[in-house]
């Protein structure tokens, strides 16, 4: 996989902040807001999709992928518009105000490869390894 370059990263990482921003903007303008407990909760179940790689690498990197793309937030956002499901809207705000947090947060889409392999580049050990000198 080649590696982003450092412009192309600063520029989803901007993205992900606006999309965060406005994923919190929307929560905000809710008709009814959960208890803070529970927004803050709903905020971070995404991440529970790691979990997929129990299953192996390939699975991993799927099921985390598909829960952490902006359309899955944005279309049960707009599910919960047309539905008239103000909980629908609030799961949705959080859910993309969170993607666009990890985005951010330079925690990108990952690669097959394993975890730490990222359209963002390289995170955790995997990029600690690649900037310590050998010896």
């Amino acid at each position: 996989m080649d590696a982003p370059t450092p412009l192309a990263v600063t520029w989803q990482k901007a993205e992900g902040a606006v999309i965060c921003a406005a994923g919190l903007w929307l929560y905000a303008g809710a008709e009814t807001m959960l208890p803070i407990w529970a927004a803050v909760l709903l905020f971070f179940t995404p991440d529970l999709s790691f979990l997929a790689y129990l299953f192996g690498r390939r699975v991993g990197a799927v099921c985390y992928n598909m829960v952490h793309l902006y359309a899955a937030g944005i279309v049960t956002l707009a599910l919960g518009h047309l539905w008239q499901a103000p909980l629908m809207w609030e799961l949705g705000a959080l859910w993309l105000a969170h993607c666009g947090l990890d985005r951010m947060l330079g925690y990108g889409l990952k690669s097959p490869q394993g975890f730490e392999f990222t359209h963002l580049g390289q995170i955790g050990r995997a990029r600690h390894e690649k900037t310590q000198p050998k010896g």
